[in-house]
């Protein structure tokens, strides 16, 4: 694609962006999120960390044995459905993340913040492929809750608003757009193999952490009622495009759950393409939080126009 005369650099829209208050979501935002809904929640977050920023903004506060989840502006469903899905897990003796005893979801600034019991232990780790494919199995075969409903899921619904207001040229804009169009146009017509069931929605192992070397599951922003391939073919695509895995642990994986997701011929290389855009638009986020994830971000834009491209990082 041929960049346009007036494309800028991501360092020059993002500092665009801010001067004009799109880009509300940062690093220094996040922290007075988080010190203020400790404050409403009785919670001590003198001695807190930012563990990570992504879709949300992570912190551990060590005193209190908490960690606060900040989640992005308008995202108030999102949050409420994280606690119901928790108090639900917890019911089925399922293995995952605990809610910390306080009236919860809060806002802040429009910004929802939960509050979660610290795992002590240690986080998913590539020794680890074959119990996300048990856990994953698991989570398939439990019984959707009573007490609430799951949301259906849909896998490109924060893609748009994440292109609309990140700091990147016109024309990755424009071209981002237009394989979104693409892709939402090809799913109404796939016909799944698998019946469908709750899924987790960002299925991979960062999403288990270990505790006595059992694991349990974290991370329920994405929970939803619709396929369990949506959840294969996150591992899949960090196979195939990511190049995080290696062919004897993407077989692990496989064993442990008992399905190969490349085997649907019909449909795989669509739910791909839309991993790699979500995966590419999640990153981009941050283009302006470090020159890395900057980097990282054109490498997956070369991979999404079919250029060639080594590996994607992790982040």
């Amino acid at each position: 694609m041929t960049i346009q005369a007036d494309d800028r650099t991501l360092g020059a829209v993002a500092a665009e962006n801010r001067s004009s208050g799109k880009t509300s979501f940062s690093s220094a935002s996040a922290w007075e999120i988080m010190r203020t809904g400790c404050s409403q929640a009785g919670v001590d977050s003198a001695d807190a960390k930012l563990i990570r920023l992504g879709e949300n903004a992570l912190f551990h506060a060590p005193k209190a044995a908490v960690v606060v989840r900040i989640a992005r502006s308008g995202y108030g469903r999102d949050a409420l459905k994280e606690v119901n899905v928790a108090r639900w897990l917890a019911e089925r003796n399922f293995p995952a993340a605990e809610l910390y005893p306080v009236d919860q979801p809060i806002t802040v600034d429009d910004h929802p913040v939960t509050f979660w019991k610290f795992i002590d232990g240690r986080p998913g780790e590539r020794r680890d492929i074959a119990t996300l494919g048990e856990v994953l199995r698991r989570l398939h075969g439990t019984r959707s809750p009573s007490s609430f409903n799951l949301p259906h899921a849909h896998m490109l619904g924060r893609v748009q608003p994440r292109i609309e207001i990140a700091p990147i040229p016109k024309s990755d804009r424009s071209f981002l757009l237009d394989r979104l169009s693409e892709l939402e146009s090809k799913l109404p017509s796939l016909r799944f193999p698998l019946k469908p069931g709750p899924i987790h929605g960002d299925a991979h192992n960062e999403n288990l952490m270990f505790r006595n070397e059992k694991a349990i599951l974290i991370d329920f922003e994405r929970f939803a009622w619709g396929q369990p391939e949506w959840d294969l073919t996150m591992t899949a695509t960090e196979y195939l495009t990511a190049g995080w895995w290696s062919t004897d642990e993407y077989q692990k994986f496989v064993d442990a759950y008992g399905y190969d997701v490349t085997s649907w011929h019909d449909g795989f290389d669509t739910l791909k393409a839309v991993n790699e855009l979500t995966m590419t638009t999640w990153l981009m986020q941050n283009v302006d939080e470090s020159t890395e994830i900057a980097a990282e971000y054109q490498v997956r834009m070369r991979t999404l126009r079919g250029e060639p491209s080594p590996g994607w990082r992790p982040f």
